[in-house]
């Protein structure tokens, strides 16, 4: 595996290259002085302390930059920076320009607008106008000559203190990437459990019904016809371990349906139940794998509902294709009465998952994707409509998806 680029004990702790960058810049300005490279040597304890105090404000105010921020009073610290790096610069000389390079960047980083340009422009000639007019007065060299060398101060400022302020924002960009790869992962970890939480849901819920029906029917059946009941008892184990394998493949996010499996297992179990079922699903369209599993699912959500929350005793299961979507009707009676049924809203009204809920579907109001919210979910991931109504006795779950042809 390719290194990670900038390496990982960089985005572990950001600041201390930023640090780093600032050390040498501070050090340069009292070993010039005192060795005395522009002159004669100057006052060693003068530039240390210096040095010291000019670092420690340009790390203030660097490290507030990182954090997107101006530290409190740096109109103050700004101005100290700016008299302790320019007004010895006309004693020392150029030994004394590192603290230069710490107030422009200073400016950038607190000042806005056309205030910064100004002072920022300022900052940057000072230094090298007073050294070209400094070579020029003592005649040591021509005019082009003091100018070619009058750049290397200009430029000089400009490299270092840019580098500064690049360094500052590059730590905040860091820290702002960390937030947010912290917060799609926490994202990432919530969809995972909602996935999880939904596909159990609807995967358990229709498989437990039928263990239960078809162990009431064999406890039935064992004093009237034992081979009926060894074969309802046989018929269950394999549910269970269907419902094994389905849990396992869940948690590895393998989970597959089939619209065309999920249709007769649905039937098969109402049909167990005493429920006459009517299908109409004979001309099965090719569908995308969103659109495929949202129906198959609703299918098995709506035939879980059924089971669990009604005493029905018919059942019609629809599949039909009108202008370029297909559309799935579930519709059932036997609804138990322990909410006032919801008027069908009119034929127009756009399917949503906002329309009103049938008293099956106000079973199922988690938030988390467990019942007809997980219809609703995978609808919209298929970029389709659902709907619930209850109208003269009859409870009808509708989804419609478009007809993508793969």
């Amino acid at each position: 595996m390719s290194p990670s680029i900038p390496p990982p004990w960089v985005l572990r702790h950001p600041l201390w290259p930023l640090v780093a960058l600032h050390v040498p810049m501070a050090a340069q300005m009292p070993v010039y002085t005192i060795l005395g490279m522009d002159g004669p040597p100057g006052d060693p304890v003068l530039a240390v302390l210096a040095a010291a105090l000019g670092l420690a404000l340009q790390l203030r105010h660097s490290l507030a930059a990182a954090r997107g921020e101006r530290p409190a009073g740096w109109p103050w610290t700004l101005s100290i920076l700016a008299l302790i790096a320019n007004v010895p610069l006309w004693w020392y000389g150029s030994d004394w320009q590192s603290l230069t390079i710490f107030t422009l960047a200073s400016v950038v980083m607190l000042l806005r607008g056309r205030l910064m340009l100004v002072a920022a422009a300022t900052q940057i000639l000072l230094n090298p106008v007073k050294e070209v007019t400094a070579m020029l007065r003592d005649g040591s060299e021509t005019v082009w000559q003091a100018l070619l060398l009058g750049l290397y101060p200009f430029f000089g400022a400009i490299v270092f203190a840019g580098a500064l302020v690049g360094g500052a924002r590059l730590v905040r960009l860091l820290n702002e990437l960390e937030a947010t790869r912290t917060e799609l992962a926490a994202g990432a970890v919530g969809e995972e459990r909602v996935r999880v939480s939904r596909d159990l849901h609807d995967l358990l819920g229709q498989s437990l019904s039928a263990i239960s029906l078809k162990g009431d029917l064999a406890l039935r059946l064992l004093g009237k016809d034992t081979s009926a009941a060894r074969a309802e008892i046989e018929s269950l184990t394999g549910v269970a371990r269907d419902a094994l394998h389905g849990v396992r493949a869940i948690t590895r996010d393998e989970h597959a349906v089939s619209l065309r499996t999920e249709i007769d297992g649905a039937a098969a179990l109402l049909g167990a139940a005493g429920i006459d079922t009517r299908l109409d699903v004979a001309d099965l369209p090719p569908l995308s794998t969103s659109a495929r599993n949202a129906l198959a699912w609703a299918i098995r959500e709506g035939t879980t509902n059924l089971l669990r929350h009604s005493e029905a005793r018919t059942c019609a299961i629809t599949l039909s294709r009108h202008q370029g979507t297909v559309r799935l009707e579930i519709v059932n009676d036997g609804i138990r009465a322990t909410t006032p049924p919801t008027p069908a809203p009119a034929p127009a009204a756009p399917l949503s998952p906002a329309a009103p809920l049938s008293p099956a579907a106000s079973l199922s109001p988690s938030p988390h994707g467990s019942g007809l919210a997980g219809v609703a979910e995978r609808a919209r991931a298929a970029s389709g409509t659902w709907l619930t109504t209850v109208h003269d006795g009859l409870f009808r779950l509708s989804v419609e998806v478009p007809e993508e042809v793969v």
